[in-house]
C-alpha cells in the first residue's frame, strides 16, 4: 500500500499542478520548457527518428506515388485558377459561387472540346464501316493495289491470325481498364481542384503556419510571388493555346485541310506542353496537309515555322514572360527532366516549378552566400 502511495503521489502532484495552469485565456496551459536538443538521449532519438521517417518516405512514395501524382495535378490546377477565382471573390461574389463559376466554365470548355472532336470520330468510323466491302472486294482483285499489296505483305492472313490471337481479347479488356481508370483519375482531380479552391485561404493560412514566427512574413512574400507566378503561368498557357488553335484553324480552312476543327483543337492541346508539344502538333499538321498536295504540306510546315518563332519571341514574352522568369536552357532542361520524372504532367508543370527555384535562390540562398 506504502508503494502505490509512492506510485501516486507524483501524478497526484501533476494533477494540482494542472489545474493551477489552466485559467481562461490558456485553458491549456503555457508551453513548457523546451527540451535540452544538446542532450545525447535527445541527439540519438532524433537521428533515430530522421532515418526511420525517411525510410517510411520513401516506402509511402513508392506505395501512393499515382495518388500523390494527382493530387499534385489537382493543387497545380487549384493554384493556376485561385487568380480568377481571388478577383470574383473580392468583388463580385462570395467564394463558394466564384468556385462553382469558374468550374462550370472549365466544365463548359471541355464539353465544348469533345462535341467538336466526337462528331468528326464518328463520321470517320461510319465512313470506314460503310467502306469496308469495297476494301475487302479490292483485296480479293489482285489487279488492285490493295490486292497487290495482299500478295506481297498478306494482309488478309495476317488481319484474320491477329482476329484469332487470344490476347486480342486481353488486350481489349486491358485498354477498357486503362479507359476507365483515366476516367476515374479526372473526376478525382476534379473533385480534389474544388475542395482546393473552396479551403485555398485555410490551406494558405495553415502552410505559413509551419513557418516560425520572426521568418513568417518573409515566407509570406515569397510564397505569394511563386504561387502567382503558377496561376499567371496557367492562364497564359491557356491563352497562348487558345490563339495558337485560333490560327492553325484559319490556315487550314484557307488550304481546305479536311477536319480542321479537330487538327486545330489537337494542336492547341498539343501546344501546351512546352518545347515539345508544338513540335508534335506541326508535324501532324503538316501529314494532314500532305492529303491534299505537297505545296499544302510545305506552306503548313512553313507556316508552323514562322507561328513558333512569333509564340516563342512575341507572345510568351508578352503574355507569360514578364511574370514566368525563366531562362530558355533552364526551360529545356526543365521541360525534358519533367518529362523523364513524370511525363507530360511533368513537363507540365516544369516551367512554373522551374521559375519557383529561381525565385528561391534568388532571394534566399544567392544573398546568404554572398554574405558568407
Amino acid at each position: 500500500m506504502g508503494a502505490f502511495r509512492q506510485l501516486r503521489d507524483p501524478v497526484e502532484d501533476a494533477d494540482t499542478k494542472a489545474g493551477q495552469l489552466r485559467d481562461r485565456e490558456q485553458p491549456l496551459g503555457p508551453l513548457g520548457v523546451p527540451f535540452d536538443r544538446r542532450s545525447p538521449f535527445f541527439v540519438g532519438m532524433a537521428i533515430a527518428a530522421g532515418m526511420a521517417v525517411t525510410a517510411g518516405g520513401v516506402w509511402l512514395l513508392f506505395l501512393t506515388g499515382g495518388t500523390l501524382v494527382l493530387i499534385g495535378v489537382a493543387l497545380f490546377i487549384a493554384v493556376g485558377l485561385e487568380p480568377v477565382v481571388g478577383w470574383l471573390a473580392d468583388h463580385c461574389f462570395p467564394r463558394a459561387v466564384a468556385v462553382a463559376l469558374v468550374m462550370v466554365a472549365s466544365l463548359a470548355a471541355v464539353a465544348g472540346l469533345l462535341a467538336a472532336l466526337i462528331p468528326p470520330l464518328i463520321e470517320q468510323t461510319t465512313r470506314f464501316v460503310d467502306k469496308a466491302p469495297e476494301y475487302l472486294r479490292q483485296l480479293g482483285d489482285h489487279s488492285s493495289t490493295l490486292g497487290r499489296l495482299d500478295d506481297r505483305f498478306q494482309l488478309q492472313q495476317r488481319a484474320t491470325a491477329a482476329l484469332k490471337n487470344p490476347d486480342l481479347l486481353t488486350g481489349l479488356v486491358g485498354g477498357g481498364k486503362a479507359l476507365l481508370g483515366t476516367l476515374t483519375d479526372v473526376v478525382v482531380v476534379f473533385v480534389l481542384t474544388v475542395y482546393f479552391l473552396a479551403n485555398f485561404p485555410k490551406i494558405r493560412a495553415a502552410v505559413y503556419r509551419f513557418v516560425p514566427h520572426s521568418r513568417r512574413p518573409r515566407v509570406i512574400l515569397i510564397g505569394d510571388e511563386i504561387i502567382a507566378k503558377v496561376g499567371w503561368y496557367v492562364l497564359g498557357n491557356i491563352a497562348v493555346s487558345a490563339i495558337a488553335s485560333a490560327t492553325a484553324f484559319v490556315w487550314l480552312l484557307v488550304f481546305d485541310v479536311p477536319y480542321p476543327v479537330l487538327l486545330a483543337l489537337l494542336f492547341g492541346v498539343l501546344d501546351l506542353v512546352p518545347v515539345i508539344g508544338s513540335t508534335v502538333g506541326s508535324l501532324v499538321l503538316c501529314l494532314m496537309a500532305l492529303t491534299v498536295s505537297v505545296p499544302a504540306c510545305l506552306a503548313t510546315a512553313g507556316f508552323a515555322v514562322v507561328y513558333r518563332v512569333l509564340e516563342d519571341y512575341v507572345l510568351v514574352p508578352k503574355i507569360i514572360g514578364r511574370v514566368v522568369r525563366v531562362p530558355a536552357l533552364v526551360t529545356v532542361l526543365a521541360v525534358l527532366l519533367g518529362g523523364v520524372l513524370l511525363g507530360v504532367v511533368g513537363a507540365l508543370v516544369a516551367i512554373p516549378l522551374a521559375a519557383a527555384v529561381l525565385l528561391i535562390l534568388r532571394e534566399v540562398t544567392f544573398p546568404r552566400l554572398d554574405r558568407a
